[in-house]
């Protein structure tokens, strides 16, 4: 559903007055500094740190963040996937949370994608090897990002203030340029990454493991206080 640009201000307004209220002194931005950073922190444990029989996600990873309405807004990897999910909804070295804050965030998708690598073929499975895992996660992550177009990897920002459109089919990045040497790894790693999307998430819990990859709802915490 498309929302007319009248709407679409008064929506601005709105969040700029909302803020205004919750910033009204120092008292009330200490106390918003806290509430946020607590949102934040929950939601990177839920990300990282073990959860039932799951263990914790550590290492080499894909991940992506869905918004209701939006959908799938960003994909990315990482070799260090205990601090970077962490950061991610804190947003001190990610951009991520400064446009889409975490509050607003209905999923988070992270598949550990070198435990797909046994079900590759022998020759890819060498391949991968000899890459490397950062080569390799570029690789995966290019992919996906061509896949499925998420908006906040489609443009970049320009010095003169406005977005410039990222054609990222015809990127010459490391993971542009090997994004065609692991096929199956792609595909299997689509096949989860496609599971996890779909996956429903307990009612009981905010998050859902199933070893190769985790889903969590940062959404659900609002109604879930203690997941």
């Amino acid at each position: 559903m498309s929302v007319n640009d009248l709407t679409y201000d008064d929506a601005y307004r709105d969040w700029r007055a909302s803020l205004t209220t919750l910033l009204a002194d120092p008292t009330l931005l200490a106390r918003w500094q806290e509430r946020r950073y607590q949102f934040a922190h929950r939601v990177g444990t839920l990300l990282t740190e073990a959860h039932g029989d799951s263990t914790a996600v550590t290492g080499s990873v894909l991940y992506g963040v869905f918004a209701a309405g939006a959908g799938l807004c960003y994909v990315g990897q990482t070799q260090e996937a205990e601090r970077r999910l962490r950061d991610l909804p804190v947003g001190e070295s990610h951009h991520l949370a400064n446009t889409v804050p975490p509050e607003l965030w209905e999923r988070v998708v992270v598949i550990r994608w070198p435990l797909l690598l046994p079900e590759a073929p022998a020759d890819e499975q060498l391949l991968a090897e000899e890459m490397g895992r950062t080569v390799c996660g570029l690789a995966l992550e290019h992919a996906l990002q061509v896949a499925t177009a998420p908006p906040l990897n489609s443009r970049r920002r320009r010095t003169s203030g406005d977005w410039q459109p990222r054609n990222l089919a015809q990127s010459r990045s490391r993971g542009a340029i090997h994004a065609q040497s692991v096929p199956s790894l792609t595909q299997l790693t689509f096949a989860a990454w496609a599971a996890l999307s779909e996956t429903e998430i307990p009612e009981h819990s905010a998050v859902v493991d199933t070893e190769i990859g985790r889903a969590v709802s940062p959404t659900a915490l609002h109604q879930r206080p203690d997941s």
